[in-house]
């Protein structure tokens, strides 16, 4: 019996070499598309660019939800939250009663507040 050399033992993690038939599938293969016309890339880069300005303003659009519009939504929202919460804690803790007198005067102070740090 003769022991098998490097060559001839197939280990099982390694991937199979590729068939005559496949390899040469692979290099008849075309590079790259062909081109109609020479119009057809302009009109391409036309809309690349529309696409690019799209996108660009869509971003700025992003920057400014995410920046100026969400947190000052957020902590008016959360400050709003906050005094009504404080209001049932103080009503169920102690015989007290939290009455706002004016809910306008409240709606823009809480406003107010809330784009001071801003």
């Amino acid at each position: 019996m003769s022991s098998p050399t490097s060559s001839q033992y197939v280990y099982p993690h390694d991937p199979p070499s590729p068939s005559p038939s496949t390899t040469s599938s692979i290099d008849s293969l075309p590079d790259s598309a062909p081109s109609d016309s020479i119009d057809s890339t302009s009109d391409d880069q036309e809309e690349s660019d529309a696409e690019k300005e799209w996108k660009e303003s869509l971003q700025q659009l992003e920057l400014i939800l995410t920046m100026v519009l969400v947190p000052y939504a957020g902590k008016y929202f959360g400050r709003r939250c906050a005094y009504w919460g404080w209001a049932k804690f103080m009503e169920w803790k102690y015989p007290v009663e939290v009455v706002f007198t004016s809910k306008k005067s409240f709606k823009a102070a809480g406003a107010v507040e809330a784009a001071a740090s801003l």
